[in-house]
């Protein structure tokens, strides 16, 4: 059974006498393991879709399952949602780790025994044991976040909302932070991440969905949509000189030697023979031209495009 299934959500707000479509026909689905990338530029929808899953805003249309129950309605599925919102707004800063993680414990109905016990076990497991009676804000930005991490999981949810979890960090503190994230989906967490630092979104996800003008314009995993975006132009680098021979006979498969190396354009099977054309040079890499995240976003925020 899916973690999350939000089926056909729609949303219209009235704004200075207008109708504004937030959200039209969007469907997300993510299991447990899984992290899914839910990414749109700004005034999307993606926000509002978000609110939906939380419980936060009724759907006009649609409807939620968190767990297999319906947060709207039933206050279990509520208690199996974890957040960690954009900025410093997670944690008290005049508490400690460990009364931040018995606080939240408690507020998510847990006895403050069992709120303790599990603190604790998060701080040694976040590497937080040695500052678990410093000031929160007495902490780096990069512990802080881990703490706000801990606070989301202390009631064990289901599932975790990830609003850009490495924003303002240094580099070590968000390769920190993307180890941790890989490890909860590794241990069977479904996470929805939100995030504009595409490349993070490209690292840390199993599957995309990108979001435009209140509708989903790409839903895939994420290998397989930069798959559909990429070319077909490999680039061949080799050691030692290319004879007249060898270049007249790369032509003719379509290939070109430019600047040291070979450019070909076509299929796999079609490479196999420029590959054939070069021995016994040593191949020194083969690459083929591949799409990030980056360009497929911009390709499908700026154009017409449904995939």
């Amino acid at each position: 059974m899916a973690v999350l299934v939000a089926d056909n959500l729609h949303k219209t707000f009235r704004a200075q006498g207008k109708t504004v479509r937030a959200v039209e026909g969007v469907s997300l689905r993510v299991e447990r393991g899984e992290v899914l990338a839910f990414l749109g530029p700004n005034g999307a929808g993606k926000t509002t879709t978000i609110k939906m899953v939380a419980g936060l805003i009724h759907p006009d249309r649609g409807r939620v399952q968190v767990a297999g129950r319906d947060p709207h309605r039933d206050p279990w599925a509520l208690r199996q949602l974890g957040a960690v919102l954009e900025g410093n707004r997670n944690v008290y800063w005049r508490l400690t780790p460990l009364e931040n993680l018995e606080y939240f414990g408690v507020l998510k109905g847990l006895a403050a025994a069992e709120a303790r016990r599990r603190g604790e076990r998060l701080l040694e497991r976040f590497d937080l044991s040695g500052k678990r009676s410093a000031l929160t804000q007495q902490l780096s930005r990069g512990m802080q976040q881990k703490l706000a991490i801990a606070v989301s999981l202390i009631h064990e949810p289901a599932l975790l909302l990830l609003d850009e979890p490495t924003l303002g960090l240094d580099v070590e503190a968000a390769e920190t932070v993307k180890a941790l994230i890989r490890e909860l989906a590794a241990e069977g967490q479904a996470i929805v991440l939100t995030t504009h630092h595409l490349e993070v979104a490209q690292q840390l996800s199993h599957r995309v969905a990108i979001i435009r003008e209140g509708r989903i314009v790409a839903e895939d995993l994420t290998d397989r949509l930069l798959a559909r975006f990429s070319g077909d132009q490999y680039e061949i680098e080799v050691a030692g000189e290319l004879d007249v021979a060898r270049r007249t006979r790369l032509a003719a498969l379509g290939a070109e030697a430019l600047d040291g190396r070979i450019v070909f354009v076509g299929d796999a099977e079609g490479l196999w023979h420029v590959l054939e054309a070069l021995k016994p040079l040593p191949i020194l890499r083969v690459e083929k031209d591949r799409a990030d995240l980056t360009k497929v976003f911009l390709k499908l925020i700026r154009e017409d495009v449904r995939a």
